[in-house]
C-alpha cells in the first residue's frame, strides 16, 4: 500500500504487528475467495482503508516457514504450539486515496514512510525484497523528476 501526495511524493504503509515486527497488510484467503478479493478484504479489516486502487501488473508471492509460538495463532488459526507452518503470501501493490488508518486488533502501530525509511523499518528480508520490487515497479511506471 502506498500513498502518492499531489506533489508526487510516495509513502509506503507499514504495520506494526502485535508480535513486534513491521510489515504490510496481509492475511489468509477465505474459501471461494480470489487473491485480489482477499487483499481488498484484509486491507479493509487491518487498516479500515477502503478507498484504494490495486495497481495492475504487480503481483509477487513470498514463501516462508515459521513455527507457531503465539497464543493468538493457536486461538485464531487452530494451530498447535511448535507446529511448523509453510506460508505463501501474494502481495499486490495498491494506491491509497487516504492516509487515515484505523488499526485492527492484529496491529499496534502504523507508519507512512518514504522508501528508504520503509526499507530500513521493515523487519523481514522477504518483505524488504517485496518493497524493493514494488518501488522499482513504481519508478519504472512513473519516474520521479
Amino acid at each position: 500500500m502506498f500513498y502518492r501526495s499531489p506533489e508526487g511524493k510516495i509513502e509506503y504503509l507499514l504495520l506494526e504487528h502485535r508480535a513486534g515486527h513491521w510489515g504490510f497488510p496481509k492475511g489468509l484467503v477465505e474459501e471461494n475467495e480470489k487473491p485480489e478479493e482477499a487483499a481488498r478484504r484484509e486491507v479493509g479489516e487491518e487498516t479500515d482503508i477502503e478507498d484504494f486502487e490495486i495497481i495492475i501488473g504487480f503481483k509477487e508471492t513470498e514463501k516462508y516457514y515459521f513455527r507457531v509460538k503465539y497464543d493468538y495463532q493457536i486461538k485464531e488459526r487452530g494451530w498447535k504450539k511448535g507446529e511448523g507452518i509453510l506460508k505463501f503470501v501474494t502481495y499486490f501493490l495498491a494506491q491509497a486515496k487516504t492516509k487515515q488508518v484505523k488499526l485492527s486488533h492484529e496491529h499496534i502501530g502504523y507508519l507512512w514512510l518514504n522508501y528508504d525509511d520503509a526499507l530500513e523499518k521493515v523487519t523481514y528480508s522477504g518483505a524488504k525484497k517485496i518493497l524493493k520490487k514494488a518501488n522499482e515497479f513504481l519508478i519504472a511506471r512513473h519516474p520521479m523528476s
